[in-house]
């Protein structure tokens, strides 16, 4: 009892602190501070509809990892001008999810593209703390962001093309 009293009076105390503070603006990040911030590190956060996700972006574009709904098996990210893409399944039944960032602090918000919404919120882990691997079952990501049919072929029909 005594331990709840001093914990209800150190919230008090800190309450007055805490909304004196104030709020660090959001700084929305260009596509080369997002692949900075990303690249070779593990991003991990909560979705505004729930679900936890944990992806770590390889320097390849792989996303290694879970995205919220099931374990990466032929993801792959890629930054543009001001935003991050993520593209997974094969071609005939991917989706693609692009993203503005901005960060505050150490907080990443990622907004969806299409419509401003907060789709996201992550935190950066430097390297592959989680190990997140392929699992032994290798895809690549081109300029296309396609998942290559198999050993030594093409890795997208425009290189195929040539």
């Amino acid at each position: 009892m005594r331990l709840a009293v001093c914990f209800v009076a150190l919230l008090a105390l800190a309450q007055p602190l805490a909304l004196a503070r104030p709020a660090a603006a959001a700084e929305r990040l260009s596509g080369e501070a997002i692949k900075q911030a990303f690249t070779g590190n593990t991003v991990s956060g909560r979705y505004t509809r729930g679900g936890f996700f944990t992806e770590y972006h390889d320097a390849n574009g792989q996303a290694l990892g879970n995205n919220g709904y099931q374990r990466n098996t032929d993801a792959c990210w890629i930054t543009k001008d001001d935003q991050v893409c993520y593209y997974y399944g094969p071609p005939s039944d991917r989706t693609i999810h692009c993203f503005t960032v901005e960060l505050t602090d150490r907080l990443y918000i990622l907004r969806n593209v299409v419509d401003g919404q907060i789709n996201a919120l992550a935190t950066v882990e430097l390297g592959n703390p989680r190990q997140h691997t392929d699992d032994a079952k290798p895809w690549y990501c081109d300029g296309l962001i396609s998942r290559a049919p198999g050993r030594g072929a093409p890795m997208s029909r425009r290189l195929a093309a040539r």
